[in-house]
Order: structure tokens, then C-alpha cells, then sequence
């Protein structure tokens, strides 16, 4: 499939704000009905963009996740431009203590002389709610998942191995405005395409800083980090740094039923060369009952 040089115009923006007026007048309808969250961190929880939260999905209630990141890379003189997009689902098993989910990722790229796309590596997710404060919003979760090896082998974005992953999500509310949110984790796979047919092992490493500035409106500062293994000139391995900062803002549209939509946008930046110069992230997430309860009443 031949695809087009993506750039973000103005029809789209347009588009965004009448999506966002038009969710503002359906929740205003509801508000009545709807409980208001007693602070501005309770509002919106678990609605990061490149930072997990330790979380887990309330019981009877399922979360839906879109994104798409728009990365431009210039300065390392590769030329590319880049679409990732993903989707994501949650699911509580049994309880909150346990948590069930998995991603589709699938992604475009364009480095002047090439346009490709395809599927990406599918995740399989299993996260376990060890500790959560509901007063402070102190939370850890670790999530093991399982890289399957769904990638597209002739766009280049797959490792074309089984693979696991571990992730440490750390989470904290300071005070009625304020939140942080850490990560550290690793990925393993064994006999990688993209070193050689040896084993592969990338890490990471994230932290956040969220103002709630009211209940359904937030701002975002979030870092990531990640040590990728790649294949050496000369043969042999070596680790690729690659670090980026976002700011964002997220909006979340509560109504009557329950159901909780949050919109989202981001400016990631990259802080060395080996990372995209600039980029635009999106985010859509849609949560709601699925056991017939409705958490408003």
C-alpha cells in the first residue's frame, strides 16, 4: 500500500475542535446527572501518553485507547517521517487487582525515497495492582507482556521473534493537583532479526509531572528514555539512546451513563540526535461499564 507524506493541516485541527464542542455540549447535558470528582487529580487517573500509570481497570469497567504520534526525524540525516499508531484494551480480571490487555501498533514511514507501512509487533499484557492508595493515589503495578512476532518482515517492523517485556509503573498523587508517574522496564528477544539473528535486549526508563488544573482538564510533562539494541557496523551490538519530552494536555468528557471520553495532544521533542526532532501525539480514550452498573448513580 502506497501511502502519503502525512502533515497536520488545518481541516484536521478544525476537525479535532468540533469533535471537542460537540462531546462538551453531550456531557453538559449529563452533568447534572454525573458525581463530580472531589479533587482535580481524581478527575482523570489513568489517561498518560508515553508514560504508563500503575492503574489497574476498576471492575466491570473497560478502557478503549487510540493513538497516533507524528514523528519528523532531520538531524540524524535520515530524512524520515513517521506515523505510529496504536490501539489498545483494557480489561479488569475478576477484580482491580488484575488486569488483562493488549496492543496493536501499526505504522507508516517515509524516508524520501521509500513509503512503507504495516503491522507491528502485537503485546499481550498482564498487569498485577501490588499496592494502591485511594487517598494519595499511590500506586505500583507491575505488567509482564508478550511480544508476538505480528510485524510486517518486509516494511522492517518486526523482530520476527517471540519476545517478553517488563514494566515498573510507579504513581502518585501530591496533594489535590498534582501527580507523578515513573517507569523503568526492559524487553528480551531471543534470536532478534534486527541484530543479527542474536538475542536482543532494549530498556527504558520514563517519569511524568501532571497539574490537574481542574477535575476534567490536566497538563503534562512527560520524559521518556530507551536503550536500544541495534546491530553494530562492524557486525558486533551496541545500544541506541534515544530520549524525547512532551508536554500535552488531556480533556476528559464525563456523562450520565458513566462512560468517560478524554482527548488529548502532545508536542514530543527529541533531546539528541538519535531521536525524531519533533513530532504531534494524539490520544483518544473511552471508558465505560460493561457489567450493566452505572458508577454515576
Amino acid at each position: 500500500m502506497t501511502i502519503r507524506t502525512t502533515t497536520v493541516t488545518t481541516g484536521t485541527i478544525v476537525t479535532v475542535l468540533m469533535l471537542s464542542a460537540s462531546l462538551s455540549t453531550l456531557a453538559a447535558e449529563g452533568a447534572a446527572q454525573v458525581k463530580a470528582a472531589s479533587r482535580p487529580v481524581d478527575g482523570i487517573m489513568d489517561n498518560s501518553f508515553l508514560i504508563e500509570e500503575a492503574y489497574n481497570q476498576e471492575s466491570g469497567v473497560v478502557q478503549h485507547i487510540f493513538t497516533a504520534g507524528y514523528y519528523v526525524q532531520r538531524l540524524s540525516g535520515s530524512n524520515e517521517e513517521i506515523w505510529e499508531t496504536s490501539f489498545t484494551q483494557e480489561w479488569p480480571l475478576f477484580s482491580q487487582k488484575h488486569q488483562l490487555s493488549y496492543t496493536v501498533p501499526y505504522l507508516f514511514s517515509d524516508d524520501g525515497s521509500t513509503q512503507t507501512d504495516g503491522l507491528g509487533d502485537v503485546l499481550l499484557n498482564y498487569r498485577y495492582q501490588v499496592y494502591y492508595d485511594e487517598k494519595t493515589l499511590r500506586a505500583f503495578a507491575p505488567r509482564a507482556s508478550v511480544v508476538l512476532p505480528t510485524g510486517s518482515k518486509s516494511a522492517g517492523f518486526t523482530d520476527d521473534t517471540f519476545g517478553a517485556q517488563v514494566n515498573l509503573p510507579f504513581s502518585a498523587a501530591w496533594g489535590d493537583r498534582w501527580f507523578t508517574h515513573f517507569n523503568a522496564g526492559c524487553t528480551f528477544l531471543p534470536d532478534a532479526a534486527t541484530v543479527g539473528e542474536n538475542d536482543a535486549w532494549h530498556y527504558n526508563l520514563g517519569a511524568s509531572v501532571i497539574y490537574a488544573a481542574t477535575s476534567d482538564l490536566h497538563f503534562l510533562l512527560e520524559w521518556v528514555g530507551n536503550w536500544n539494541n541495534l546491530q553494530a557496523e562492524d557486525g558486533g551490538q551496541k545500544h541506541e539512546f534515544v530520549t524525547l519530552i512532551s508536554p500535552g494536555v488531556r480533556k476528559a468528557f464525563n456523562f450520565a451513563n458513566g462512560m468517560q471520553i478524554v482527548l488529548g495532544a502532545a508536542v514530543p521533542v527529541g533531546l539528541n540526535r538519535a531521536s525524531p526532532d519533533v513530532g504531534v501525539f494524539l490520544y483518544l480514550s473511552i471508558e465505560h461499564d460493561f457489567l450493566g452498573k452505572n458508577p454515576a448513580n
